[in-house]
């Protein structure tokens, strides 16, 4: 049988397919199955701030309504005793992950603020996490800001998190950087643990009957992953961060590119949401049969 383990985050895994973030987590059973197909760790479906805070100004607004007083109303309007948020929610979902599984769990968090970085990336690694993956998007719309003022957005927030939690921190990088090599050495001096390449965002589309701005995300296709195993290789010797690959690994033979370009791991999303958990193990056994055919 062959060696398929590997470390990751200074995590040391059984394989190196991952399941990246995804709906998928979102069931416990679904989890469990995955772990038991051979998930060598699980990326739990990302947090998002400004999901929290909208709920927040939400409820605000209800309590705000109950205080003005309504009479015979009221009795229509109760309050409710105890409101479990999306964000307890979460952090429960996280604790019954952990307590189920004997994988790792990655919390993904997507914040908007430095404050919501720290704070919540302080209450995903007090729910249990193993580690954290900082799913940042800020789009660099602005003329006036240049490449290294992005790049430092991005620094600062790894450093206000890396202040206050002790548990390893990859971040998910977009494939837009000007210099991903630089960047990702400015990453691992400023205390990153890994990087994941490269992350897909949602993108803006018109609807061209109400002729509004919509959000799509497509799942990924096959033809994705060249870019991401070159970037691999070009990364791969250059610096001591942990290497994840993610969109487009649907295949063993892009999956067998990656590891020997010097991936540690490969995140897999769309294969799994199109075809379903049962071809990770499938891709578990592929991967095993070509090593074992080349002798490795």
């Amino acid at each position: 049988m062959a060696d398929l383990s590997t470390h990751y985050l200074g995590l040391k895994l059984a394989n190196p397919l991952v399941p990246s973030a995804s709906p998928l987590s979102k069931d416990l059973d679904t989890a469990k199955r995955l772990e038991d197909l051979g998930a060598a760790a699980l990326v739990m479906y990302s947090l998002f701030e400004e999901k929290i805070e909208a709920e927040h100004q939400q409820m605000e607004r209800f309590f705000y309504q109950q205080a003005l007083g309504h009479g015979e109303a009221d009795s229509f309007h109760p309050v409710p005793e105890f409101v479990l948020t999306y964000q307890d929610q979460y952090l429960e979902h996280l604790s019954k992950l952990k307590a189920a599984l004997n994988i790792p769990v990655i919390a993904s968090l997507n914040g908007t603020s430095t404050s919501g970085w720290v704070d919540y990336g302080k209450q995903l690694q007090q729910a249990g996490a193993d580690a954290l993956e900082l799913n940042i998007y800020q789009l660099a719309a602005n003329a006036e800001d240049s490449s290294e003022t992005v790049e430092n957005r991005y620094l600062e927030i790894l450093a206000a998190l890396k202040a206050q939690v002790s548990v390893p921190i990859t971040l998910k990088l977009s494939s837009q950087f000007s210099s991903p090599i630089h960047f990702a050495k400015r990453l691992e001096a400023a205390g990153a643990q890994g990087i994941a390449i490269f992350n897909r965002f949602y993108q803006p589309d018109i609807d061209l009957e109400t002729l509004e701005v919509v959000p799509t995300l497509t799942l990924s296709t096959a033809s994705e992953a060249l870019l991401r195993i070159r970037w691999t290789a070009l990364l791969y010797g250059r610096t001591s961060l942990s290497l994840a690959v993610t969109g487009g690994f649907h295949q063993t033979p892009d999956i067998i590119k990656a590891l020997l370009a010097g991936a540690d791991v490969v995140h897999l999303c769309s294969v799994l949401l199109k075809q379903g958990p049962g071809r990770l193990y499938e891709l578990l056994v592929e991967l095993e049969q070509w090593l074992l055919e080349h002798e490795y």
